[in-house]
């Protein structure tokens, strides 16, 4: 490994699109045995490397810079620099410079650097801050249209729905887990929108909201109707007219990989008499629209409760996407235009019982969205490696459990996405940050959705055993990391949960009058998020990590900010190379303290006591 610097950013002055070309800049170690370098692309399938010329010199920095062509053949252009050395004594020598880091080969193509010439997300996403609700667990603001005691049953004649007092024990899902109401509602949601702006919030993301029996209401009935319990049609249209008055978005769930058991299509219980449903007869015009084997049908993930849809089916593409008035059109459409689509167990969705042509039926969804709304965000659940989806013609960004939420549960909180014991240092968490990033295009990068926790994983101050120390620091990567943070409701007032459903309690509101602690400090910091473009925009630049201490800065051109963790036991002292940021004298300021930090010759000496994290800035 090269003790050289070397460092390719990705914003436009590293970055720039021409017509037919990019013109691309990196930046070395001003010194003697570096002697050429070269951009390598493979413009028709082969290899040409485009030697760099110098351009610029600093005090210790020396940019370089070249063209390369488009490919295009391909959405994708790949990328990456090759650097050959030479001594002072005569030795030759190489090294490459990739999306992952550097090496002393070629790399391989997944960690190439790639610019994607379309298909790129909306420019509005990458400068969100999101915040996600369970309606049925955040506010009551209409008890008239509650669910009441015993309404009906959400199975037959099996589980009648349970009123519950907010904020009462949640049940697990082997007694009344599904079947539980505490009367959240969208009116509720809307009387609380000045809290959410407050708080630094710019976008909603909304678990399923459409007519369904259950509370997460991931068993859909009704995919034109919003659940006349959460308030109706005419009641969402003014939200979310409310919501862009005010220079808000919101994204709504998508549940289009199964339905309900009581979706018309299905009738397992025959409840509705307009015909037979599949459940009822193999002769019904839905039997094929899901997937049956005799009289046998497959459900999501071996549920038998949401029975899996088939896309084969002319009539399912129709309804969901293909047609103009098809599900994904209506929603984007007046009066509710809506800004954007999760889409709920993306991955499976697709012909027969496997998820056959996934691919295929991703592109047509986007394509769905995007003719109807350019700027619609098209945004896929993935509990594990989205790399394939985000690639430009799929998905815009995916909740990024796989390149977030994974690598820093494990570093913080000792835990892993099953919840078994494991640990990663500073070292592997870079590793694994590192590659989920090189992985996929920078554009899409930005937009990930980066979060901690959600309606689907025990929620983060539960796994660190309440120690808000560790919270704030967790916090604090959510915010400086590339990529859109999103805050899972009461996270901002330490709401505490275990796993599904016990995730899913009411929002305690009592905690929100007395200004809770972690509601401030949350508030801090969306608002540098909102101060800093770099924090939005910015480029990815490591400066250190080892053992339980890491640091990295955010930059866009001269604008800088810095991240440092220490999250270890012990107080850790280290000094920063800041002229590899292009900083070799001046002052730093912590952005939430005022303390000011002296840069010397290039460097910055600094100490963290244990658990303790600094978030610098230069301007």
């Amino acid at each position: 490994m090269t003790i050289l610097f070397i460092y390719h950013g990705q914003t436009p002055l590293w970055v720039k699109r021409n017509t037919t070309s990019i013109t691309l800049t990196i930046c070395t170690e001003n010194n003697s045995d570096i002697d050429k370098v070269f951009a390598r692309c493979e413009p028709d399938n082969e290899q040409k490397l485009f030697e760099m010329t110098p351009f610029l010199i600093k005090i210790r920095l020396k940019y370089w810079q070249t063209e390369i062509p488009y490919n295009t053949d391909k959405p994708q252009t790949l990328y990456c620099f090759k650097i050959l050395t030479r001594t002072s004594s005569g030795e030759e020598g190489q090294i490459w410079l990739h999306a992952k880091g550097t090496s002393s080969r070629i790399p391989g193509r997944e960690y190439h650097f790639r610019c994607n010439i379309n298909c790129r997300p909306p420019e509005w996403v990458a400068d969100q801050v999101v915040y996600q609700i369970f309606p049925d667990r955040f506010a009551n603001g209409n008890p008239d249209i509650s669910v009441r005691q015993g309404e009906y049953n959400l199975y037959g004649d099996d589980k009648r729905v349970v009123v519950k007092a907010w904020g009462d024990a949640v049940s697990d899902h082997d007694t009344n887990g599904a079947c539980e109401f505490y009367g959240g509602d969208i009116v509720g949601i809307r009387n609380k929108l000045n809290y959410l702006q407050e708080l630094g919030v710019t976008t909603l993301y909304l678990n399923p909201i459409f007519t369904a029996p259950s509370n997460h209401k991931y068993d859909t009935v009704d995919y034109f109707n919003i659940d006349p319990h959460l308030g109706g049609n005419e009641e969402f249209a003014k939200f979310t007219a409310e919501l862009h008055r005010r220079g808000m978005k919101v994204l709504l769930d998508a549940v289009f990989n199964h339905t309900s058991l009581d979706h018309p299509w299905f009738n397992r219980f025959s409840k509705h008499t307009e015909g037979e449903g599949a459940w009822q007869s193999p002769s019904s015009p839905y039997r094929d629209y899901y997937i049956f084997e005799g009289d046998n049908y497959f459900g999501w993930n071996g549920y038998e409760t949401l029975p899996k849809l088939n896309y084969k089916n002319q009539d399912v593409q129709n309804y969901f996407y293909k047609g103009e008035r098809s599900v994904v059109k209506h929603w984007l459409k007046a009066p509710y235009h809506i800004d954007g689509w999760r889409f709920d167990a993306i991955h499976m969705l697709g012909e027969g019982k496997d998820a056959s042509n996934n691919s295929y039926y991703i592109k047509e969804l986007r394509n769905a969205a995007k003719t109807t709304n350019p700027d619609a965000l098209v945004m896929g659940e993935h509990f594990h490696e989205a790399t394939s989806w985000l690639q430009g013609e799929q998905e815009d960004c995916a909740m990024n459990y796989y390149g977030f939420l994974h690598p820093i549960r494990l570093f913080l909180a000792k835990k892993d996405i099953t919840y078994h014991s494991g640990k990663i240092n500073a070292e592997e968490l870079y590793d694994w940050l590192n590659e989920a990033i090189s992985k996929i295009p920078w554009d899409n990068q930005l937009c990930q959705f980066n979060q901690l926790d959600s309606h689907d994983t025990v929620r983060f101050i539960t796994l660190l055993n309440g120690d808000e120390t560790k919270m704030r620091i967790a916090l604090s990567l959510l915010f400086c990391w590339p990529g859109v943070p999103c805050i899972y409701y009461g996270t901002e007032l330490s709401l505490e949960g275990g796993e599904d459903p016990d995730n899913r309690r009411c929002m305690p509101w009592d905690k929100a009058r007395i200004n809770h602690s972690m509601l401030s400090f949350i508030r801090q910091l969306a608002f540098l998020r909102h101060r800093f473009i770099s924090l939005r925009r910015g480029n990815l630049q490591w400066l250190f990590a080892s053992n339980d201490t890491l640091a990295f800065a955010r930059h866009i051109q001269t604008e800088k900010v810095i991240c440092i963790i220490n999250a270890g036991d012990e107080e850790v002292s280290l000094t920063l190379q800041l002229w590899q940021i292009d900083l070799d004298e001046g002052l730093l300021i912590d952005a939430l303290e005022a303390t000011k930090y002296t840069i010397n010759n290039g460097e910055l000496f600094i100490s963290l006591v244990s658990k303790s994290f600094l978030i610098l800035h230069n301007t």
